[in-house]
């Protein structure tokens, strides 16, 4: 079993004894129909270990807080779903260009508050961001929550996430590469 394989097993066992809130049980999984409709939708891939998640463990409803959203449908606690989400950020940025949002940044868990946790499907580690919208300005409204996905998930299975109440002073890092990846879009 590969080290992927394990901590999809460790997950799934996780997931199948949690709830986060609002979620009554956990879905199904997606089809491989879904999965290319979000694609198709993004206009990017997820990264395998995300698409795993979404193909093997179930459509959202899992993971730390509200957990993770579903990828097309909305939940039962009235959440948008990921690609909804990002889509209606995209199209929010464009409106307001003081607020722009980066081109492949997944929303993927909402924290309350309008936070989220973001997939950087982009990197090739799929970097974990968190979007905190209550600063000032969007250069200090994000933040590296974990180097990859990966780290993310054993954040959570091991209960050492920053948002577990005895880690809450953890501090992050600023995602240095904000500006970069949103001057650039602003500019093609």
């Amino acid at each position: 079993m590969t080290e992927i394989e394990q901590l999809l097993t460790r997950v799934a066992d996780k997931a199948r004894n949690t709830r986060p809130w609002g979620w009554p049980s956990l879905p199904d999984p997606v089809d491989s129909t879904t999965l290319a409709r979000a694609e198709a939708a993004l206009g990017f891939r997820l990264p395998p270990l995300l698409a795993d998640l979404y193909l093997g463990i179930g459509d959202g409803g899992f993971g730390p807080e509200y957990g993770l959203l579903p990828l097309l449908d909305n939940p039962p606690a009235d959440e948008p779903a990921a690609v909804t989400q990002y889509l209606a950020n995209r199209e929010s940025a464009r409106k307001d260009p003081d607020w722009p949002w980066p081109e492949g940044v997944l929303p993927i868990s909402h924290w309350g508050c309008a936070m989220y946790a973001c997939v950087d499907c982009r990197s090739p580690q799929a970097t974990v961001l968190l979007f905190e919208p209550n600063a000032d300005d969007a250069d200090q409204a994000w933040y590296v929550d974990a180097p990859s996905l990966t780290d993310w998930l054993r954040a959570w299975i091991d209960g050492t996430g920053w948002y577990v109440e005895m880690n809450e002073g953890l501090e992050m890092a600023p995602w240095g590469d904000f500006r970069i990846r949103t001057t650039t879009a602003q500019a093609s």
